[in-house]
């Protein structure tokens, strides 16, 4: 029976198609006098004096190489799209046209700020320090984002309300302390 006759599985055992068994051949022996020696042309190549695949016929140039009359024969190709080359004092990646935003002094408000709401509970009279400094920072930082040299207008001031606490905290205890004598470890060194 045939492979793709019915009845039969066509993924089974197939029964051999040339009865008679192919001698061995070395893939790495010399060529048979059925392939080409080394030198002559293969199956393929021009035998007749054609030039190889690639190479220019009858004095025309090669894909892509202008001709003579041919519009952008002088210069290479640019894309009318692309982007301008850089500008040789514009550092790596800078977008042209956007200003510079310094959000440092609205960030070191509100670490300073956060500082000295617990310095105002444990230590009283180091709350003060960080707490204007966060409020100075602060105020600094949101004339800048009103400015627009900066983007974080909410981080600053929410340093100055942290700053604001941390003091209002200190001044509470030192009343406390002076006026009801409540804690009087808090205010000696």
């Amino acid at each position: 029976m045939q492979p793709g006759q019915p009845g039969q599985d066509p993924y089974g055992p197939q029964p051999p198609s040339n009865p008679t068994p192919q001698p061995y051949q070395d893939p790495y022996a010399q060529p048979s006098s059925g392939q080409p020696a080394y030198g002559q042309p293969a199956y393929g190549q021009p035998t007749s004096g054609q030039p190889a695949y690639g190479q220019p016929t009858s004095g025309q140039p090669a894909y892509g190489q202008p001709t003579s009359g041919q519009p952008g024969s002088g210069a290479p190709y640019q894309d009318p799209y692309a982007p301008p080359p850089p500008v040789a004092g514009q550092p790596y990646g800078a977008a042209p046209g956007y200003p510079k935003q310094n959000n440092t002094l609205g960030l070191i408000a509100l670490i300073v700020g956060i500082a000295a709401i617990p310095l105002g509970i444990c230590c009283t009279w180091v709350s003060f320090l960080p707490g204007i400094a966060a409020i100075v920072l602060g105020l600094l930082g949101r004339s800048k984002a009103k400015q627009g040299e900066a983007s974080n207008g909410g981080q600053a001031l929410a340093g100055v309300i942290c700053g604001a606490i941390g003091i209002l905290i200190g001044v509470i205890w030192i009343v406390l302390v002076v006026a009801l004598d409540v804690g009087s470890y808090m205010l000696t060194p």
